[in-house]
């Protein structure tokens, strides 16, 4: 019986190496004191299920010694694991006692009272209560950041605080030991699922932050280009703008009609580049005449026809109206470059669900692929700041249909 019963106890001893392997790892991949702290404890667990082993086979007083400084070593490190985890406690020299006096506990307890029952009720009730301030410190930190992993921690390492406490009624003396294994081996199961519950929740919750914080970067990003494009545009028209113009009069005055037809001619490029980079007729009478000007400009420069369908009376925010022109102008400007293309439309409509914008063409579409490039890119990004959707499909002409989404709560 004692040798099935040591058997029982080294199979949990290896699912206890197990959990340890898990920590162990979790703290190479991502370097938290807690973790190592985790792995030691579970590893110093197994141990203690050896030495307890050893002492049901040879009945020697020091191997009951070594379990009991063993154990009362397993519950301070798991309790400080905890603590290290939900509270970022930091080691001070006056913890170091709390082992020495472990250690004299189990020395006086078993050489020196010769009493091996108080004895393992001893180091049993303080396994239980350490294990039970485990669980509270999971309990603890379940309240205030709810999650299911350390939920499970909670209730697991409660439950197992009780399953100490069993110590004199089953297992005394190693009686019962079967019962205890199995139990001992099911707390371990849901430590070892609520503590890859709690990473797993945590990895994702770190996502979820990164991934929000690269939005606001990019929105942010996005707020500082249409900043410096209307600063430049601001300074093309009206400083370059008009210094040109007075310099196109004075030679218009002179008669020298061949330099005045030059300058006209760059002062029409400034006023195009000055408008490309923020068009006044946006900012002046709104998105729909804005969309009509740069689709009968594109006309113009293309030879490409633009067919526009809106609503003139609608009133578009300011943020939704900047969003859509832009993924307009870089649909457009990909019809030119990319799509070999003779016609186009661009539709505007908006319900009470949400506004749409919809840019179609004739060309090669994409069935002959769509490689990304930093324009549509640029189009997917001021989308998902202002809180839509773009998606692009086949057109029903053949072409590339780029259509762009947004609700109407990112409108109001």
């Amino acid at each position: 019986m004692d040798l099935e019963t040591a058997a029982a106890l080294l199979f949990q001893a290896l699912c206890t190496l197990a959990l340890a392997g898990v920590h162990f790892g979790l703290w190479r991949q991502r370097r938290q004191h807690y973790h190592a702290t985790w792995a030691v404890a579970w590893a110093v667990y197994a141990l203690r299920l050896g030495l307890i082993a050893g002492y049901i086979v040879r009945r020697e007083l020091p191997w009951l010694f070594a379990h009991q400084v063993v154990t009362l070593g397993t519950g301070l490190l798991l309790l400080w694991a905890a603590l290290q985890f939900a509270t970022q406690a930091k080691w001070r020299p006056v913890y170091a006692a709390l082992p020495v006096l472990a250690v004299v506990w189990a020395w006086f307890s078993v050489f020196v009272m010769h009493d091996m029952a108080a004895a393992g009720m001893s180091s049993a009730l303080l396994l239980s209560v350490v294990t039970f301030g485990t669980g509270v410190v999971f309990a603890r930190h379940d309240r205030r950041s709810p999650s299911v992993g350390a939920r499970l921690l909670a209730w697991g390492f409660l439950a197992w605080g009780l399953h100490h406490l069993d110590y004199p009624l089953l297992r005394s003396q190693g009686s019962g030991v079967m019962l205890g294994v199995f139990m001992d081996v099911t707390l371990i199961l849901l430590v070892a699922v609520g503590t890859l519950t709690l990473v797993l929740g945590e990895e994702r919750a770190a996502v979820a932050l990164r991934n929000t914080q690269l939005e606001q970067l990019s929105d942010l990003l996005l707020r500082a280009q249409e900043e410096e494009r209307r600063r430049i545009a601001r300074e093309l028209h009206d400083d370059a703008g008009q210094t040109l113009t007075a310099l196109k009069i004075e030679l218009d005055l002179e008669g020298r009609t061949e330099a005045s037809a030059r300058v006209a001619q760059v002062l029409n490029r400034i006023r195009d580049v000055s408008e490309l980079l923020r068009p006044r007729v946006l900012d002046d009478l709104g998105l729909v005449p804005a969309l009509r000007s740069l689709a009968e400009d594109f006309s113009k420069r293309t030879r490409i026809p633009v067919m526009v369908e809106a609503d003139e009376a609608q009133s578009w925010p300011p943020e939704a109206a900047l969003a859509f022109y832009r993924v307009a102008q870089e649909a457009l400007t990909n019809v030119a470059r990319h799509a070999g293309a003779s016609s186009a439309w661009l539709s505007l409509s908006r319900t009470t669900e949400g506004s749409r914008l919809v840019v179609e063409d004739d060309g090669r579409g994409i069935r002959h692929g769509l490689k990304p490039h930093l324009g549509l890119l640029g189009m997917r990004e001021r989308i998902s700041a202002a809180g839509g959707t773009l998606r692009f499909a086949e057109a029903t002409q053949g072409g590339l249909r780029v259509e762009a989404h947004l609700p109407e709560r990112s409108g109001a």
